[in-house]
């Protein structure tokens, strides 16, 4: 079986950058984030492919303790998200309201 895929597997590596470094001193905005690394032009399939790389315990959920992190899912110098931002994020795309974001609401964030 293959390895898992990284992000830059899905991303350029150049892209990531210039926007971690856009959003180290920028509260964090999700959207204008999936913009900039490129995610909005992308296919569902392949946003799907993001989550499940953010999807560190595999759940087929990204819960609020994951999310805090999740710019690190796209590179190990991402910041971590505050506490502010990581619930704004999650207000965002939990359409369902069960405290965590499913790969459909995920997509749904990316391409709304």
């Amino acid at each position: 079986m293959a390895g898992k895929l990284t992000m830059t597997d899905l991303l350029k590596p150049e892209d990531i950058k210039k926007t971690l470094e856009f959003f180290a001193g920028e509260t964090f905005d999700p959207k204008k984030f999936f913009d900039l690394v490129g995610m909005t032009a992308m296919s569902a399939e392949s946003v799907k492919k993001v989550f499940q790389v953010l999807d560190v315990d595999d759940s087929g959920f990204i819960e609020e303790e994951e999310l805090k992190y999740v710019l690190q899912g796209f590179s190990k110098e991402g910041r971590e998200l505050t506490d502010a931002e990581t619930k704004a994020f999650l207000i965002a795309a939990d359409k369902d309201g069960d405290g965590k974001i499913g790969i459909d609401e995920f997509e749904t964030l990316v391409h709304e």
